[in-house]
């Protein structure tokens, strides 16, 4: 049996993730992205007038339409304070036909606008450039319906996920995207993004998750493919169109979900290991042990978990030297089953050597204080100053080697840490390197060589954060030629102005 001195009982108190304020800087301590990426060019895009001011309160009314300076700039910075656009105006529509609406004049008076919804983005495709107008779709936050049956919400796009989770779970269902960013962020940005998370081992990704959408296109045309079937194979599947797309071909307004049945037995397990050969080993042993109950395979190497232990005040769950850890999340329909199962392929992977420490949680109350450990990670490295992050995916033999060559290729820099954590189960890395303030000749160090070396390997420049504004440079090494041209194209015929979502996603110029 998995031996019981192992096993430490976790009594981290609970911490609220929401309420953790990851910086002392203020959003006007930020320097303008204009000013920081200084070769950038605005786009010919009309400037915001009175008068286009007077239209948009017709429609929306004053409350709903932000111009005062204090009022619009924290739509104007990322949370992680790395980029601060100069708009003049946010908009909060609260139907479809407000976002019409309000696209259809803008495209007419060719004004650029930003999309956004709970700006928890990291690569700053949810923030303007320069001036573009902040499309919020804050106040869109109704859930329309959910059957029970087919397991199929409808909802609008601002609904938060995490208050999204709550209401399914009233009908037996869960969300099958979860993210730690879920206090705040909206479904629309989630599906605009693709956002993967940590479900997407066991449900995929949202492109089979999300069964249909409502859209409107940058003259104001609502594009209407919000279906609830499971199958519908009519054509082309326009959806996709808008799924990853952030924002620069439509805007996503509702949405249609397929929710899978909550499960009635979740354990968690998180474990210590000296090597990450014994992290691929004992991930290769639960997919083969644990089989349908695995529903997320964790990862975490020393510096990303004592980052969040001591940022969060929290207990640390295994000694705090071990070089790498993993948290384990079996989920099913029979506790004893589960647990069954579980023991097992503890149990060997102990017999293995696989692992040397580890506790276990059942209880909910345990399994989110060590949910808060991994999740709490991405916040707590923003407490050492600025970060550099880079969401790349990997073939599993090369998933851990670039941080060990950045700590290399780093030596004798201001880096405070370089470390790695992710989603081993679908090849997903967070490679993060902290420093005490944004350092042009650190960049330079970086990039493009983490780009350069992801593409030798076959991996991908943005696994599940989008290309935004900050990979526009750098979609090359992952996309060819022949394919960023049909993008473009694409681009063309959705929103031939160029006033959706500008200088993101595509490089070169916008408009």
């Amino acid at each position: 049996m998995f031996a019981h001195n192992l096993l430490k009982t976790a009594r981290a108190k609970h911490f609220n993730l929401k309420s953790f304020h990851t910086s002392i800087v203020t959003s006007f301590d930020v320097e303008l992205t204009q000013v920081r990426y200084s070769n950038l060019k605005r786009g010919k895009y009309s400037s915001i007038t009175d008068k286009h001011i007077s239209f948009f309160e017709s429609i929306l009314s004053k409350s709903r339409v932000l111009t005062d300076a204090a009022d619009v700039e924290s739509y104007n910075v990322d949370w992680l304070k790395t980029v601060r656009g100069a708009s003049k105006a946010v908009l909060k529509p609260k139907t479809t036909e407000e976002v019409s609406a309000i696209l259809r004049y803008c495209n007419e008076n060719v004004l650029a606008v930003c999309p956004q919804g709970g700006n928890t983005g990291l690569v700053g495709g949810s923030v303007p450039v320069f001036d573009e107008i902040v499309l919020s779709t804050a106040l869109m936050n109704e859930v329309i319906s959910i059957n029970k049956t087919s397991g199929v919400l409808v909802c609008q796009a601002g609904c938060i996920l995490e208050n999204l989770e709550a209401k399914v779970a009233e009908q037996g269902l869960m969300m099958p995207l979860d993210l730690g960013a879920k206090g705040s962020c909206h479904i629309g940005g989630n599906i605009s993004t693709n956002a993967g998370g940590i479900r997407l081992l066991r449900y995929g990704s949202l492109h089979g998750s999300v069964l249909g959408v409502e859209a409107v296109k940058a003259d104001g045309t609502v594009v209407d493919c919000l279906s609830t079937l499971k199958k519908d194979n009519t054509g082309y599947h326009l959806k996709h169109l808008f799924l990853g797309s952030e924002g620069t071909l439509g805007v996503v307004t509702k949405a249609a979900i397929q929710c899978p049945p909550k499960p009635q037995a979740v354990n968690v397990a998180f474990l210590a290991l000296d090597s990450f050969e014994n992290v691929l080993a004992t991930f290769r042993l639960a997919r083969s042990c644990l089989g349908e109950i695995l529903s997320s395979f964790e990862f975490m190497d020393c510096d990303s978990l004592m980052a969040a232990v001591t940022r969060l005040k929290l207990q640390c769950p295994v000694p705090e030297d071990t070089p790498f850890s993993l948290l384990i999340e079996t989920s099913g329909g029979n506790s004893e089953h589960d647990e069954a199962k579980l023991s097992l392929f503890l149990d060997e992977a102990t017999n293995k050597g696989y692992i040397n420490d580890g506790t276990l949680a059942s209880e909910p109350s345990r399994i989110k204080n060590l949910w808060d450990l991994r999740e709490g990670i991405t916040q707590s490295l923003s407490c050492d100053g600025y970060v550099y992050k880079y969401d790349i995916s990997l073939p599993i033999e090369h998933f851990y080697d670039i941080v060990d060559i950045m700590k290399e290729r780093l030596k004798g820099t201001p880096y405070i840490k370089c470390c790695g954590y992710g989603h081993v189960g679908d090849g997903n890395l967070h490679l993060n390197i902290t420093a005490p303030s944004f350092d042009r000749n650190l960049l330079n160090l970086i990039e493009p060589f983490v780009y350069e070396w992801t593409s030798k390997h076959r991996g991908s420049v943005s696994a599940e954060h989008g290309i935004g504004f900050k990979k526009t440079g750098v979609v090359h090494f992952s996309k060819s030629g022949e394919a960023l041209k049909l993008m473009a194209q694409i681009k063309a015929i959705m929103d031939p102005k160029g006033i959706l979502n500008p200088y993101k996603v595509l490089p070169g110029d916008p408009h």
